[in-house]
């Protein structure tokens, strides 16, 4: 934590002098104080006291980054669409993009107080508060998928149809081009599940993209998610991807971005997969039925994003410091997909 006078933090990717101007000059003369928040393995993200406020910025990394990724302009555009919906998410404040500033485009968000959990196994928690938190993940995400993305201005946030071709060409191109070693089950993986991919049936939603328990805050003291945090990758898709990839959990293991799959989940109180769903699809849109195929894919996915973790880190410019033992998961998260697909794991476990 810093103040506003000094000595100044050294973790951040800009000036703090800079940033104190130019909240000065946004919102009045107000002492600050800055703290990096870390976990992310994407977007730099702050919290910022400035005078009475209390907030956070994420940011682009400084330099060169692909294009599209690192879209803060995106984030702050849903949060703003969002807002006035029963989607919990925090109140947009300022974006700003002229890189001069802090090297990069950023934004501010209003800052809530409540509970991140890395742990899927929700340690030190009691099981019914597990078991709440669990059912209301599978609810909240029903009412993201329930909001119209043409009645809160996101008619053109993505493309509608054909989700699924999309995203498996542009996460198999983007292991293509990959300096990686080899990943023999990633190739078969791939493999299967362009020779599985369902019918387009035409359904489409906001899509956030990396809905997980990560990425949820829970409230100070009850077992209930208050706002969904993190929507870099949001994009107008189909919401049995978003389903299938919060069914991740299930399928790996706790050395596996802590996992539930071997844990005693009767125990912990933690549902199991099939009833997790049940209760999101009382509280969805009419949709149809969750296949092994969604939940292979959402794995496929998520070793790509392991692939290039691990790829920034070999390049030195990964935003975590975990990005080099991130990177390993790739070929177990693969291998996981194939399990799936292959009917080798068990699917909608109760």
């Amino acid at each position: 934590m810093v103040s506003s006078h000094g000595p100044w933090m050294t973790d951040t990717d800009f000036d703090p002098a800079t940033l104190q101007a130019f909240l000065d000059d946004a919102f009045g003369a107000g002492d600050m104080a800055l703290e990096r928040i870390g976990g992310g393995q994407s977007n730099p993200t702050y919290f910022v006291t400035h005078g009475g406020a209390r907030m956070v910025l994420r940011k682009k990394p400084n330099g060169a980054t692909l294009r599209g990724a690192h879209a803060v302009d995106r984030e702050f555009r849903i949060l703003g669409a969002l807002q006035g919906t029963a989607v919990p998410v925090p109140r947009p404040i300022l974006y700003h993009d002229d890189p001069a500033t802090l090297g990069a485009p950023f934004y501010l968000m209003e800052r809530l107080e409540g509970r991140v959990f890395s742990d899927c196994a929700l340690p030190d928690l009691a099981p019914a508060e597990r078991e709440a938190i669990y059912l209301s993940m599978g609810e909240t995400l029903a009412r993201l998928h329930a909001v119209r993305p043409d009645a809160v201005g996101l008619g053109d946030y993505g493309r509608p149809g054909g989700y699924f071709e999309r995203q498996i060409a542009r996460w198999s191109g983007q292991w293509e081009a990959s300096s990686s070693d080899p990943i023999p089950a990633l190739d078969t993986l791939i493999d299967w599940l362009r020779a599985h991919m369902p019918e387009d049936d035409g359904a489409v939603s906001i899509a956030h993209g990396d809905f997980r328990l990560g990425n949820m805050m829970i409230h100070p003291t009850e077992p209930r998610v208050i706002a969904v945090l993190d929507w870099e990758l949001s994009t107008l898709g189909h919401p049995l991807a978003d389903l299938g990839f919060c069914c991740m959990p299930w399928h790996t293991g706790p050395d596996e971005y802590a996992g539930l799959l071997g844990l005693d989940r009767v125990a912990l109180g933690i549902p199991g997969e099939a009833d997790f769903v049940a209760r999101y699809m009382q509280h969805a849109l009419p949709t149809a039925p969750l296949e092994r195929f969604h939940i292979a894919f959402a794995l496929f996915r998520f070793a790509v994003i392991f692939v290039g973790i691990a790829d920034r880190a070999k390049a030195g410019n990964a935003a975590s410091d975990e990005a080099e033992s991130l990177g390993p998961l790739a070929p177990r998260f693969a291998q996981r997909g194939l399990d799936v697909a292959t009917g080798v794991q068990e699917f909608l476990e109760r």
